[in-house]
């Protein structure tokens, strides 16, 4: 529903006309009609023809945008005068404008509605310079933006595809190492079986000994761990055994044992198993069989590895996982953390204080993710490979709270209010694009109606994000 426009004295009442001359003033009241939306009413849909510049006159209006198929809210706005629609109206373009979010009535509202064309063309003759310095301005935003854009993008996924191949590669190459000395073992175990056999071993001791086996190979998996000294004096006590009952070499089998949490009293007990004739072939028969083992238990911790990185990957991309969901924090802190081990080092310690007890939250899961990442990059940076980064969880009332803490330089106070805003960065040109905090600001208030605090001084940087455990009702 339309009716007339507002006369000059209410125009001017909205802020952007209050400095406008009578004459274009009268103009405005000619050509506007003001329209009238209930609640819940889609007013302007993304990517529709431009045709229609916006002006809100009462109620109240959220803006949203398609992101991967998936609506986005923008902002909200309840302010009188708040534009929309057609809001570069004043550049030239050889192709239609089109409307770059959608608009939706949250109340009955009201807008004074322009026509883009026309007002276009009376804007450029009201405000020539102003207009060229508009449009040059938009323009080259919007190039600059859509290389820089896609060369952050692209450098960001590089440093995170860096890193996890980086983790994978160990993993990997442990596997496949593992797995060549596995077919020495197993070809080195059938010869050792050959040689009893062709020792006419009667088949009540072949099947002691396989028992023997059996019980040694078990032990494998409960081996106590070993300091160095420890792990000496269980090699020498072995080895004295070995020459003790002339088993050749019994220095390079020792190790073996050893590792596989076996002493002499389980030697003692072969020997009265299999007797001296056949303690030579045994000893050795059972060596194969307990690093084919071992060897085995390296190739499942790797490939265990291996599965956990990849489920870390798909934890964090929040790959085939609806946007919003209840989530455990703690599970994308760590799937970041893995994303960015490359980055992490050996000189940084990582300490975890989580709150297991914490519930899940309703939250857009990978959108947080890119929180974690934004923050936990710039504590890395401030820390430069030397230092502490602390992630610690929990609850005040009815908020989760999530601190990400380094021991770099710290912020100083006078930049201290200024970090979150866009393009502001304290690092070198052409090292940082100042948005990393704004999108964490964003995605953190606006989008989880949550907050974001830092307290800083140098070796103590904490920024705290706070999110709602409940679900929040629309503003």
């Amino acid at each position: 529903m339309s009716e007339p426009a507002l006369p000059r004295d209410e125009l001017r009442g909205l802020f952007l006309f209050e400095h406008l001359t009578e004459e274009q003033l009268d103009w405005v009241s000619e050509h506007a009609v003001v329209e009238h939306y209930p609640a819940g009413t889609t007013i302007i849909r993304e990517g529709d023809p431009a045709t229609c510049f916006y002006l809100l006159l009462s109620g109240a209006l959220r803006l949203t945008r398609l992101v991967s198929g998936t609506e986005v809210e923008v902002t909200r706005s309840d302010q009188r005068g708040a534009y929309c629609g057609a809001t570069q109206f004043f550049v030239h373009q050889d192709s239609e404008h089109s409307y770059g979010a959608s608009v939706h009535a949250v109340s009955d509202l009201s807008f004074l509605t322009l026509p883009a064309e026309e007002f276009a063309i009376e804007f450029r003759q009201w405000f020539p310079m102003a207009t060229h310095l508009l449009e040059g301005m938009y323009l080259g935003w919007r190039n600059s933006d859509t290389v820089i854009g896609s060369r952050r993008r692209l450098l960001a996924l590089g440093e995170l595809s860096a890193g996890l191949t980086h983790e994978l590669n160990n993993p990997a190459a442990a596997a496949v190492r593992a797995t060549a000395s596995l077919r020495e073992r197993v070809a080195g175990m059938r010869h050792k079986l050959a040689l009893l056999a062709k020792k006419d071993i009667e088949p009540e001791l072949l099947e002691l000994l396989l028992e023997v086996q059996e019980r040694l190979v078990k032990q494998v998996a409960s081996a106590p761990k070993l300091t160095a000294m420890q792990q000496a004096d269980r090699e020498d006590e072995i080895g004295d055994w070995f020459d003790e009952h002339g088993i050749g070499q019994g220095w390079d089998l020792a190790s073996i044992f050893v590792a596989a949490g076996l002493t002499a009293a389980d030697l003692d007990h072969v020997l009265e198993s299999v007797g001296e004739t056949f303690l030579d072939g045994a000893v050795r028969w059972l060596a194969y069989a307990l690093e084919t083992e071992m060897l085995m238990g390296e190739i499942e911790d790797s490939t265990t590895r291996i599965t956990a990185l990849v489920g870390a990957a798909k934890q964090y991309s929040q790959m085939d996982r609806a946007p919003h969901q209840w989530i455990d924090v703690h599970e994308g802190l760590d799937s970041t953390l893995v994303m960015l081990a490359g980055k992490i080092g050996e000189g940084v310690r990582v300490v975890k204080e989580y709150d297991r007890e914490l519930p899940r939250i309703p939250a857009y899961a990978g959108e947080l993710n890119q929180v974690w990442t934004n923050v936990i990059d710039n504590a890395l940076g401030a820390m430069n490979g030397v230092g502490t980064l602390t992630l610690r969880t929990w609850r005040v009332d009815d908020q989760l709270r999530v601190e990400i803490g380094d021991t770099g330089p710290g912020i100083p106070a006078d930049i201290r209010q200024r970090i979150f805003e866009p393009f502001f960065t304290t690092k070198p040109v052409g090292e940082g694009t100042g948005l990393g905090l704004d999108i964490s600001w964003r995605i953190v208030v606006e989008r989880h109606q949550g907050d974001v605090r830092v307290e800083s001084e140098p070796g103590n940087t904490r920024f705290e994000i706070c999110l709602p455990i409940t679900e929040q009702a629309s503003i």
